[in-house]
């Protein structure tokens, strides 16, 4: 639904089956076409998908499910191919509840993710450079770590939540070390490098790189609702960087503003915090 304020809330468990059911049909069809070489989905396959998924896109204009679903398949071995193929595995799956494979999915995901999701921050150059990112399964688990901080049935800020990330041990960083940041830039990398230090690194790009996470990722497979607004509109840390001039906003991610658990999302927590959040929610 939209406010007055053109904030979208999106509630995603119900979309996430009903789209996981459709994506079954297209690679059985064999109509989900992706690189062999970087696992993602050409861009007529985006377009197909952002057109026949239910529910369409949460942001008009862009790719965010479409794009997600067939990464996601192949992560966890329900897909393979250039022209998507359902394996043994994924023909099993047709016979699941879809609940147990959105949740398989993502905990394929946590363990072995094929892309870097910082690498969907286009605007964020110099990640290829030798030395830089640090190690994508670590951080990634530990950026996973951000449903033991949410709650069923009140929305959360991405803001709030990351801050609150080392208070359950699950701080993380996109480079490797202090110097790395030296690495990153906008426009240009001697100038506009984002390691300066009166550049707030952790909010600008570790706090997006959660943020691409929840909304393309954690979202697609119905763990978590969303709040959000136009990206022009949202998170708006960057105007004072080197480069930054002509953007309008620094990433597609930058409208997410809060989010909170499903109740699958609850199931994908640690134990004791599902357990006890799932006696105290509402059915």
């Amino acid at each position: 639904m939209d406010d007055a304020g053109g904030t979208t809330e999106l509630m995603t468990l119900q979309r996430a089956r009903e789209q996981l059911g459709v994506m079954f049909e297209l690679v059985q069809r064999g109509q989900v076409l992706c690189s062999a070489a970087t696992k993602k989905p050409s861009l007529a396959t985006q377009q197909l998908l952002s057109e026949a998924l239910p529910g369409g896109e949460a942001l008009a204009g862009e790719h965010l499910y479409a794009f997600a679903w067939p990464l996601l398949f192949q992560a966890g071995g329900l897909a393979s191919g250039t022209k998507l193929e359902l394996t043994a595995k994924g023909r099993a799956a047709l016979k699941k509840d879809p609940d147990e494979v959105l949740l398989a999915l993502w905990d394929r995901w946590v363990r072995a993710g094929v892309i870097d999701e910082l690498s969907r921050i286009e605007a964020i150059k110099g990640p290829r450079r030798a030395s830089t990112l640090s190690a994508l399964k670590n951080r990634r688990s530990q950026a996973a770590g951000v449903l033991d901080l949410l709650a069923i049935n009140d929305f959360i800020s991405v803001a709030v939540a990351f801050d609150d990330l080392p208070s359950i041990g699950a701080s993380f960083s996109v480079v490797r070390n202090e110097r790395a940041k030296f690495k990153l830039y906008l426009e240009e990398s001697e100038y506009g490098s984002l390691g300066y230090s009166d550049i707030d690194f952790e909010r600008i790009v570790d706090r997006r790189y959660l943020m691409v996470l929840l909304f393309e990722y954690a979202a697609t497979l119905g763990l978590v609702d969303v709040r959000y607004t136009d990206p022009e509109n949202g998170t708006n840390d960057f105007g004072d960087l080197w480069g930054a001039d002509g953007l309008e906003y620094l990433s597609r991610y930058d409208g997410l503003e809060a989010v909170r658990l499903t109740r699958l999302g609850a199931l994908a927590c640690s134990g004791a915090v599902n357990e006890a959040r799932l006696k105290t929610s509402h059915k």
